[in-house]
């Protein structure tokens, strides 16, 4: 059984005091601009008729719907996280959305993974891996995962590269973004977002680790003037 570092123990604490106002919270910062994103990492998905993805860092379930939406009905959809919590608001949602046959949600950290080696057409991440302590562990977890020829899709905010435009995105993202965040949940929490983001690898250094695990093919792409990236990495091999 995989335990939490104390780090761990306090992203995981926070996570859970914001889960009841995340959803809406995500969408007022963001100016809902959050969803195109998530739609634009969905489309990288690969999977088969009657395939099977798994969303990792899962929050509220959101990826996971919107891959339910884009996929034939046989694909199935499993999501983990290791919030409680937030677990609990996306299983309220999945009941009450038109996949909840094809979806399954459950409890777990990305560094621990409970499901066989090669099990999944594609592995997803939206905005969860920066918040993973042994980010190698989890990268090399969810490759392990993966099915050969199969491929993860990670979504992850990034620094824009434009001088104005960063100058701008970080008066916005440390000052502004936390008091917005800190008026209808914690502001800890939204004073710990642009922190983690600030301390995230460059794309290029992110790139590097995911070939240092084993991922083959990697590349990304920039979302919204560098706000977000999405990267995209395969696992060697031909599936079965």
């Amino acid at each position: 059984m995989y335990h939490l570092s104390q780090k761990g123990e306090r992203i995981q604490e926070m996570f859970g005091a914001i889960a009841p106002r995340y959803d809406f919270l995500n969408s007022l910062l963001s100016f809902g601009i959050d969803r195109r994103w998530r739609r634009y990492a969905v489309r990288q998905v690969t999977c088969s008729a009657g395939g099977r993805i798994l969303d990792v860092a899962t929050g509220t379930g959101d990826v996971a719907l919107q891959i339910a939406a884009t996929t034939p009905n046989s694909v199935t959809i499993d999501g983990i996280d290791f919030c409680r919590e937030m677990v609990e608001v996306g299983m309220e949602k999945v009941k009450n959305s038109p996949f909840a046959s094809r979806i399954a949600l459950g409890i777990a950290p990305c560094e621990a993974i409970p499901f066989p080696d090669n099990t999944f057409d594609s592995v997803t991440i939206a905005f969860g891996i920066r918040n993973v302590v042994d980010r190698r562990l989890g990268l090399a977890e969810m490759l392990r995962v993966l099915k050969p020829g199969g491929r993860a899709v990670i979504l992850e905010f990034s620094n824009p590269r434009s001088r104005l435009f960063k100058r701008l995105y970080h008066v916005y993202f440390t000052r502004v973004l936390p008091l917005i965040g800190g008026l209808f949940s914690r502001f800890s929490a939204y004073q710990y977002l642009p922190d983690s983001v600030l301390e995230f690898p460059s794309q290029g250094e992110f790139k590097a680790l995911l070939t240092e695990v084993g991922y083959a093919g990697v590349g990304h792409h920039d979302l919204t003037f560098g706000i977000a990236s999405v990267y995209v990495g395969e696992k060697t091999g031909k599936s079965a």
